[in-house]
């Protein structure tokens, strides 16, 4: 083997990390963290590699993306396209990736011992340095093939690309991407920062071709002229000793190879140039939003690691405590949020940003607001740099790297190999960014410098204001108009940084000192070693009004704690009028602690307070040593609230959107809300809950919420680093503060779901409301019984495991039917089904018709699976419910999850693994048979159809999609849901090319504004491509079409029994059996510990 270089094995970490590091490097150059982790039930790997979408050529955007999906897809040793997921997928592992603007990221997670090394031994492991036994040599091999020898088979690159393009589509309506990429678009054309970065179908395959261009040589060509060893940061993490690690990565990662290519950098093009700067986009989103956004060309820090001064000065200007710009526009009723900070773009370029979320006065004032904004700045210049602004920051990020606790190991070397790409000492990989180790005044004056009235530019987000939107952004279609700031605002901002002193708005002022910011004294972990470690809390009060449990930490040995209480109530689900009004008022709660909780979340101590079915949680939760006072503070308020009218005005809009722009959210994420509005007695949907707001009164909620209040039960749960007599008073606290009247227990809600009968196959259909979505969204569930069955709900879980791989080979890789396919075991509080989900341009019909298909196919694979391949699936779904807890936040999770749903089965992953060890192959044929089979008598299925507005499968949408961009190219951009409007007299079943001329011409007068000149040669060359055009499209639509057969065609082998629809839901629900409510697992005595000790 080729020599390895050993560069460290001393890294600089956490307190409590009891893992060991080695940094080496490769003879090819390659650079390789290796963390040994003895106590893993998780291996991972990822590979970060400097290249990214910057890099993409400029006639073919997307093309960093689509190489990255192409590499999963078989290597010469490892051919067959799905091995790398089907290993995975058997070994309890999963993988991912993502293309960023400088580095493409790729990550696995698998089991670290296969079932024969954790049966012989629990130790650590010695397994030999070939690999033989582990699930994680077996995955790495598979991986390090990516960067060694890629297929590029020709037969699966035309189905990538349709992920990438679905990919994209699934985007195209997300302010989020659409935004983002107008911000590129107004950036340098000379700068990578401007390219679109996903990439779609024409720009990889249709466009090209036209070229005469071979994809897959384009392709490969990329990956051999980026793809480089030197290039690549590899992280390694497993139970094996160092010196195995070090063994595997050097003869699985050798064979890269390396060409010596150096870091990309970008420092000599400019991010803007000046003719962009003094200039304010107003653009148009797609849902209801409000907001200003501030850009400066700012330094590129990655070299200032330890000083960091982008966050001495985000700190301030983001603040949102008294005396900040936030806590000023907030009281002026012009802001409901603000948030600041420097973003690389790319080593050589950067941006500092401030945004601003606006109520409808400050979009009318959004000027004064970015004075305002100004005179802070002036404030942090005039005023010296402060140490003592540092030193805060500085101590919190050294308790925070301090107390810093496992995360999940595929999260970890995904993070840790981005981050060896920065230029960071390597024994300070872990601990280089996250702690700030010196004041740099100088450097904080530098970076302040960038940020001056002549240096910025300005983005206005708003559906309203100001109208005229006369451009829109090529790839995304946002529609924005783009002016220089006028003369006057300018002038405005350079006199509102002139000003000094006594001059500024007086209530604009430095930070005070933070109270909550923990005293290293009393960070201290109260450790008592056990002998065997709780796996359930304690109930340590049962009375009529309060029940507490409370867990000591035992495992790791951090000084914070959560407290949480659940304020039983049956009012708030009564009703969606209810709801709202319970939601509402936690939303006022939240807004008027604003200032005073934002010290408390700066120093790692924060809150919540939420309305849900069966009552209000409020918890607190971080370093504990000021825990009380803050959830003193919060139940106080959560008492004494006092509603002003101007910020309930200001909130109930905000709300009111939030539940408009549901409708515009993904059709995968609506259609669950359906489900669950159908399934569950007490689930209102949110067009139910959103059409209570415009009636609500701020007297509704005055009057309202102190019947939630008069009467409760309290549910307290008390975790980490507290004694038993804290948790007891904490309790005794907050039933002080409420002074609640019991709530008896024959008041208390119960949870039910709705029991779907076997034989039943109900449809219920909507019709999504933006009219600019392409894509149809199914989600079809298959009911299976009560969650209390232990049995069934083992084989329900374990069924999903075994199709989980299948079904998304299938339906996504093979059938490229949408980027979104989901298939899970959906375990709720008393009802269970297993649920397959499809968002997709093709019709709700053909994909549910396509589920069936793949179901009905799936007796085969069970009927073909032998047996020591079934076993491998248990073992993965054991492991996977047997996997450690990583944190203190995730053993909390899993707790209070036992409580609120009122099961209190704190084991019940443990008594999961314990009966899917004993199901055999038949045992899952059988529930086959029974709860999905298509044939099946006594399938029980609900479907859930989204349908768009416009039918991408249909002849118009594809001749006009044609016309469009036909259109584009002679430079005309349209306003799609007009320019379509003017098609509906047209009959596409004999589209007459003379009429669509005369619609063109009419949209193109009336509709775009030209002029007879400017009209005339768009349509003689329209005249011209026109015929070809309409034959090209018309053929592809019916190829599209023969290609998704009806349903008699295409289910013709399925008895399948024909869909009830649900017209009247109310009905529906009315000819349901109800389930029972959800029981405690055994009786709640067991857990009771009422003795005195601490």
């Amino acid at each position: 083997m080729a020599s390895i270089e050993r560069i460290t094995d001393e890294l600089e970490k956490p307190e409590l990390d009891d893992r060991s590091y080695r940094v080496i490097r490769l003879s090819n150059k390659l650079e390789a963290l290796l963390v040994h982790d003895p106590d893993t039930d998780k291996a991972s790997a990822s590979v970060n590699v400097n290249v990214g979408s910057m890099l993409d050529p400029e006639d073919m955007p997307g093309v960093a993306h689509a190489v990255e999906h192409v590499l999963f897809m078989g290597t010469e040793k490892f051919p067959v396209e799905n091995d790398y997921n089907q290993y995975l997928s058997s070994h309890s592992g999963h993988s991912n990736a993502y293309t960023a603007a400088t580095e493409t990221n790729y990550f696995f997670e698998v089991a670290a011992q296969s079932q024969a090394s954790k049966e012989s031994s629990d130790s650590e492991i010695t397994t030999t340095s070939n690999g033989s036994d582990s699930p994680f040599y077996g995955a790495l091999d598979r991986f390090a093939q990516f960067f060694v020898a890629p297929l590029f088979d020709a037969s699966t690159l035309d189905r990538e690309m349709q992920a990438v393009d679905s990919e994209n589509k699934k985007n195209l309506q997300s302010d989020d991407w659409r935004l983002n990429q107008l911000n590129k678009a107004l950036a340098n054309p000379k700068h990578p920062y401007s390219h679109f970065s996903t990439g779609n179908l024409e720009t990889l395959s249709i466009e090209p071709q036209k070229r005469g261009v071979e994809i897959r040589d384009e392709f490969i060509k990329f990956y051999e002229k980026h793809y480089s060893a030197n290039r690549m940061k590899v992280v390694v993490l497993g139970r094996e000793p160092l010196d195995t690690l070090e063994a595997w990565v050097g003869e699985l990662f050798s064979p890269v190879k390396n060409k010596d290519l150096p870091q990309n950098r970008w420092d000599d093009v400019e991010l803007y140039t000046q003719d962009m700067i003094l200039t304010q986009a107003f653009a148009k989103p797609v849902m209801e939003a409000r907001s200003l956004d501030m850009f400066f060309p700012y330094q590129d820090e990655e070299e200032l690691w330890e000083a960091s001064p982008q966050r001495y000065i985000s700190h301030l200007i983001g603040h949102e405590g008294p005396g900040s710009i936030l806590s000023y526009i907030k009281a002026k009723g012009w802001a409901n949020g603000l948030s600041a900070g420097g973003a690389p773009v790319c080593p050589g370029s950067a941006y500092f940003s401030i945004s601003v979320r606006l109520t409808e006065e400050g979009l009318k004032n959004y000027g004064k607001i970015v004075e305002v904004i100004f005179q802070y700045i002036s404030l942090i210049k005039e005023t010296p740099p402060q140490e003592w602004v540092v030193d805060e920051m500085k101590g919190m990020s050294e308790v925070d790297f301090r107390f810093r606790e496992k995360s999940r190991a595929s999260s970890f070397t995904r993070k840790l190999s981005s981050v060896m790409q920065k230029p960071l000492p390597r024994d300070k990989l872990l601990s280089g960014y996250s702690l700030i180790r010196k004041f740099d005044p100088e450097g904080i004056r530098k970076g302040l410098s960038h940020l001056k009235p002549d240096n910025f530019r300005l983005t206005i987000v708003s559906q309203e204001y100001p109208g005229g939107w006369d451009q829109k952004e090529k790839w995304y279609g946002t529609e924005y108009k783009l002016d220089k700031i006028p003369h006057d605002m300018i002038q405005a901002f350079k006199t509102a940084t002139d000003l000094k002193g006594s001059q500024r708005i007086p209530d604009l002022h430095f930070p005070h000192k933070n109270e909550f910011i923990p005293i290293p004294s009393r960070l201290v972990v109260d450790k008592k070693e056990v002998s065997k470690k709780l796996k359930a809390p304690k109930l340590i009060r049962n009375d009529e009004g309060v029940r507490t449990w409370w867990k000591k930490d035992d495992t790791f040995w951090v000084p914070k704690a959560y407290v949480f209480l659940h304020l039983r109530n049956p009012l708030i689900c009564t009703s969606p009028a209810t709801y709202i009004k319970s939601r509402f008022y936690c939303d006022l709660l939240r807004d008027s602690l604003e200032d005073y909780a934002y010290d408390a979340e700066i120093a790692g101590l924060e809150y919540a307070v939420m309305a849900h079915s069966s009552g209000i949680d409020v918890g607190v939760f971080g370093y504990n040593d000021k825990l009380l006072v803050l959830l003193q503070k919060v139940l106080t308020r959560l008492r004494d609230l006092e509603i002003k009218e101007e910020r309930f005005e200001i909130m109930k809009e905000r709300l009111s959107r939030f539940y408009r722009n549901f409708d515009y959210s993904q059709p995968y994420r609506q259609v669950t809300d359906h489900i669950r509005g159908l399934c569950s007695e007490a689930a209102w949907t949110t067009e139910q809950c959103g059409a209570e707001i415009s009636a609500l009164t701020s007297e509704d909620i005055r009057s309202f919420f102190p019947h939630i209040l008069s009467q409760l039960h309290i549910e307290v749960f008390a975790h980490g680093n507290l004694r038993k007599d804290e948790a007891l008073f904490l309790t005794d606290r907050a039933e002080s503060i409420l002074k609640s009247r019991v709530l008896p227990t024959s008041q208390w809600p119960i949870s039910r779901s709705y029991i779907l009968p076997p034989g039943s196959n109900f449809l219920y259909k909507r019709t999504l409301k933006d009219p600019a979505n392409v894509n149809h969204c199914t989600d079809t569930c298959f009911y299976v019984g009560p969650s209390s069955d232990q049995v069934l709900r083992a084989k329900v879980e374990l069924f999903a495991q075994l199709m989980e791989e299948p079904a998304f080979d299938q339906l996504r890789t093979k059938e490229q039917l949408g980027y979104i396919v989901f298939s899970h075991a959906n375990v709720g509080r008393t009802t269970m089904a297993f649920q397959i989900l499809i968002q997709s341009e093709r019709s709700a019909e053909y994909l549910d018709r396509r589920i069936d298909a793949l179901l009905f196919g799936f007796s085969t694979y069970l009927n073909d699976l032998k047996e020591e391949d079934f076993e491998r699936y248990k073992h993965s779904l054991i492991t996977r419910k047997l996997e450690k807890i990583k944190n203190l936040d995730q053993e909390f999770d899993r707790m209070w999850n036992a409580i609120t749903n009122e099961r209190f089965n704190f084991q019940q992953h443990e008594q999961d693994a314990e009966t899917i060890k004993i199901l055999t192959k038949a045992d899952i044929i059988d529930f086959y048979k029974q709860y999905i089979d298509p044939r099946s008598e006594t399938r029980a299925k609900l479907a859930v159809h989204m349908y768009a507005q416009t039918d991408s499968s249909d002849k118009s949408a594809y001749i006009i999609g044609a016309i469009e961009e036909s259109l584009k190219l002679l430079g005309v951009t349209v306003k799609s849901a007009k320019f379509k409007t003017g098609f509906s007299s047209i009959d596409f079943s004999k589209p007459d090319a003379d009429a669509i001329i005369q619609v063109i011409q009419k949209y193109l007068s009336d509709d775009a504004k030209y002029t007879a000149d400017q009209i005339a040669p768009i349509v003689a060359q329209g005249q011209q491509i026109l015929p070809k055009l309409l034959s090209t499209a018309a053929a592809k639509a019916d190829v599209d079409a023969a290609s998704e057969p009806s349903t008699k065609e295409s289910n013709e082998h399925l008895p399948l029994k024909e869909a009830t629809v649900i017209e009247n839901v109310h009905d529906f629900k009315a000819r349901m059996r109800l389930s029972g409510g959800p029981l405690p697992a055994k009786e709640l005595a067991a857990f009771e510990d009422f003795e005195s000790k601490l």
